[in-house]
C-alpha cells in the first residue's frame, strides 16, 4: 500500500509569494558560496541538503491523500492537491473516458472541496466517480459546488457519472483488496477519519481533529482508529500553545498525536494540515518543539516504572511525499 500527499497545508491554500521565493533563492546561493563550492556539479549536492524550510518549503496545497495497492485506488478529501492529483490520473484510463474513481470525503469545509471543480477526470465522458462520506448530505454539497454563481457548470453539466454512497460509522466497506472504516473525529463540524487496511498494514487518516478526546476511555468506539497502525496521518496544525488559545477550532498539536502514537504503538506518524498562517520557518520552528517534546517524554518513561512508551517514527509531511507500506 502507497500513502501519497497531494495536499498537506490546511483551511486556504498558502503559495510562496515571489517575493519570498525570490529572497529563498537569494539565501541558498549565498550560503552555496559561503560553503566553499564552486563547481556546478556541487549544486545539486549542496542543494538536496538543504532542510525544507530553506529551499521548496513545506506545501501550499490544501489537503488531498491519495491511497493506492496493486489493485485499487482511494483518494481522501478534494481539497485544492486533487487538481495535480487529476492531471496525473489523465494518464491512465481516466484520460480515455475509462476510468472508475473512489473518493471519501473526511467533512465538507471549504479547503476539503475546492480542488473539485478543477479535478479534470470529472468532466471527461465515460468515466464514473464514486463519492463517499458518513454525511448524509454529500449530494447536497456536490449541487453546491459545482452551481452558478460559485461555478459556470452545474451537476448535469459534467461529463463523467456521479454515484453518491453514504457510510455507515464504524462499519468497514471493501474496496478490492482494501478495507476502510470510518471513526469520528473531534471538529465543530462532523468530521470522520478513516482506518485503511489492506495486505496486513494499516493508514490511518487522523485530520481536522482537535483530539479532545485523548484516553482510551474517552476514545471508546473510536479507539480502534489508533491501534495496530503502521501509518498515521495526524492533524498539527498548531503548536501546543496556540492549540490551547483557539479552543474549539477543530485542530490539534504534533503533542497531542505522539502521545497516542508513544501509549498505542504506532509505528509511524506524519503531521500535517499546515497553517496558511504559519511560513516555512515557522512550521519548522514547531516540528522542534515537537522534537523536544518527543524526547522529553521519552525520557520521563524511561525514569518512571510501569510507564512504558513506545518509541514512534514521526516527521512532518512536505507535500509530494509518498511512503510505501
Amino acid at each position: 500500500m502507497r500513502v501519497k500527499v497531494w495536499g498537506a497545508r490546511g483551511s486556504l491554500p498558502s503559495p510562496l509569494t515571489p517575493e519570498a521565493l525570490e529572497n529563498r533563492i537569494q539565501t541558498a546561493i549565498q550560503g552555496f558560496l559561503a560553503s566553499g563550492y564552486s563547481k556546478p556539479e556541487d549544486i545539486k549536492n549542496y542543494f538536496s541538503n538543504l532542510p525544507n524550510e530553506k529551499l521548496g518549503g513545506f506545501g501550499g496545497n490544501t489537503p488531498c491523500i491519495e491511497v493506492t495497492t496493486p489493485e485499487q485506488q482511494l483518494i481522501i478529501d478534494g481539497g485544492s492537491g486533487m487538481r495535480l492529483l487529476g492531471y496525473d490520473m489523465l494518464k491512465g484510463p481516466c484520460g480515455q473516458g475509462k476510468g472508475e474513481v473512489h473518493v471519501l470525503f473526511t467533512h465538507f469545509h471549504w479547503d476539503h472541496l475546492i480542488g473539485l471543480p478543477f479535478f479534470t477526470p470529472i468532466f471527461i465522458p465515460g468515466n464514473k466517480v464514486h463519492v463517499y462520506s458518513v454525511q448524509p448530505e454529500l449530494k447536497e454539497i456536490f449541487k453546491t459546488v459545482f452551481k452558478k454563481p460559485y461555478f459556470p457548470l452545474n451537476l448535469e453539466q459534467l461529463g463523467a457519472k456521479i454515484e453518491y454512497h453514504t457510510l455507515e460509522p464504524r462499519k468497514p466497506i471493501a474496496f478490492k483488496n482494501i478495507s476502510v472504516t470510518p471513526y469520528q473525529l473531534d471538529h465543530p463540524d462532523p468530521c470522520w477519519g478513516y482506518k485503511i487496511e489492506s495486505g496486513g498494514k494499516s493508514y490511518s487518516h487522523c485530520v481536522d481533529t482537535e483530539c479532545t478526546r485523548v484516553s482510551r476511555d474517552q476514545l471508546g468506539p473510536d479507539l480502534p482508529l489508533y491501534q495496530n497502525i503502521d501509518l498515521m496521518i495526524f492533524d498539527a496544525q498548531y503548536t501546543l500553545m496556540e492549540s490551547i488559545e483557539k479552543v474549539h477550532w477543530g485542530h490539534a498539536a504534533a503533542s497531542l498525536g505522539l502521545d497516542i502514537a508513544m501509549r498505542e504503538g504506532v509505528k509511524k506518524i506524519l503531521f500535517m494540515h499546515h497553517d496558511p498562517a504559519a511560513n516555512d520557518e515557522k512550521i519548522a520552528a514547531a516540528k522542534n518543539q515537537a522534537r523536544l517534546y518527543y524526547k522529553a517524554q521519552q525520557k520521563t518513561a524511561k525514569r518512571t516504572p510501569g510507564q512504558p512508551l513506545h518509541e514512534v517514527e514521526w516527521d512532518y509531511i512536505v507535500e509530494g511525499m509518498s511512503i510505501e507500506l
